[in-house]
């Protein structure tokens, strides 16, 4: 499965006549993927960043970002400037790939997976999955998991609006529930 290949062939075709638009260009179109782990135990135990910036490296491709805590909070034991989590921004081919592996591999790994929710839209049609276990990644090597972490991966459209977006996240692929 070639993602860009479906996105020109199938998607923009279909979008076109859907949306009434005459210009190949002015067709909505995927811009970036995030992927984001929080690590809230990060801030005391440093082997913890470390683990989990390795398994995110591994499933990306891509050295992850450290995202650190902007403001104090004396319940939760965190001091601004910890570190509280990981990122990483995926563009491009890496995009595509990482794509194409979500949709055909990984999610069909989920256990009881009938799809993903259609509810998960921002105003500007950003689509965001979380993930329970990082271990339905083929890359992850069971035996090296120290502890079972969730992670959440936002699709970056530049469509502006919900249901443009889902149309499009159809068309290229993403196995949306039929609620």
């Amino acid at each position: 499965m070639d993602l860009k290949k479906q996105y020109q062939e199938k998607a923009v075709p279909q979008l076109m006549g859907e949306l009434g638009v005459t210009n190949r260009m002015a067709v909505p179109k995927m811009v970036k993927v995030v992927l984001n782990i929080g690590l809230g135990q990060a801030a005391h135990d440093k082997g913890v960043l470390d683990k989990a910036a390795d398994q995110l490296t591994v499933i990306t491709g891509q050295k992850p970002k450290v995202t650190r805590a902007k403001a104090s909070i004396a319940n939760f034991k965190i001091r601004e400037g910890d570190p509280v989590g990981l990122t990483v921004t995926l563009r491009g081919k890496r995009m595509e790939d990482f794509l194409v592996k979500l949709i055909t591999v990984t999610l069909p790994r989920v256990r009881d997976f009938h799809g993903v929710s259609g509810g998960a839209f921002d105003k500007q049609g950003n689509y965001t999955l979380g993930l329970h276990e990082q271990i339905v990644f083929p890359e992850i090597d069971y035996a090296k998991i120290d502890k079972i972490r969730g992670l959440e991966i936002t699709m970056v459209t530049n469509a502006g609006d919900a249901k443009i977006s889902r149309r499009l996240l159809e068309l290229i692929g993403i196995p949306f529930t039929k609620s």
